[in-house]
């Protein structure tokens, strides 16, 4: 037996809004997590699968991408944003899981005189995205000063932080609430499947779960 099958295969999922999504697909396509990881109380991050073939860790969002790229997980789900975002050469997205929609956008206070995005040669952007952020603005002739900020991205124009943000939008309401217009839409976001590229070629066990999740999606969409 090689020392990959001998042990537990890694799939790294999101905490947040991506999860409760993914946990029907998972199981679905036979990645059930043990009972541990349904309780609140529980604060461990690593859990084992029903069937003891997988370890469940659950991370952040921008952490799913870099434990799958770097091989201490070999499958995950994460966010189009995410993969975008970091752009890792050892990660391939086979599947769109068609989950966990919404948008990367810019934007900005309601009360600014001008949504043009080409309306200054120099902006300060607050964002968790500075790569999307700044070459989104390049392509508009634009030099992006990017803030980044892990939370609370709203409160950035009325502290005087910045002058626009970029950040992940589903209804616009927290941004209504805070007095934050949409102006751009940088790009669509669904959840994908995610898997490390080393682990595909030499773990039988990863091509046989991505077809897995294949079979489900086509199954779905059928």
């Amino acid at each position: 037996m090689n020392k990959e099958a001998s042990s537990p295969l890694t799939f790294a999922v999101p905490k947040g809004r991506i999860l409760d999504e993914a946990l029907p697909l998972m199981a679905r396509a036979g990645v059930v997590p043990e009972a541990a990881f349904h309780d609140k109380k529980d604060r461990s991050l690593s859990f084992a699968s029903e069937d003891g073939a997988s370890q469940i860790i659950r991370v952040r969002a921008f952490d799913v991408a870099t434990f799958v790229a770097f091989g201490a997980a070999q499958v995950g789900i994460v966010g189009s944003d995410v993969i975008e975002e970091f752009g890792y050469s050892e990660l391939y997205a086979p599947i769109d899981l068609d989950i966990g929609h919404c948008r990367l956008s810019v934007a900005e206070p309601a009360q600014s005189q001008d949504h043009k995005v080409g309306n200054a040669s120099h902006l300060r952007v607050a964002t968790k995205y500075p790569n999307l952020t700044s070459r989104f603005f390049e392509k508009q002739g634009i030099q992006a000063e990017c803030i980044k900020l892990n939370g609370a991205m709203e409160l950035a124009p009325s502290l005087g932080l910045s002058g626009r943000i970029v950040d992940l939008v589903s209804s616009g309401q927290t941004l209504k609430s805070n007095g934050l217009v949409e102006t751009h839409v940088i790009m669509q976001i669904s959840a994908r499947l995610i898997v490390n590229r080393a682990a595909l070629k030499t773990d039988p066990r990863v091509a046989a779960l991505v077809e897995q999740f294949r079979a489900m999606i086509d199954k779905k969409a059928a």
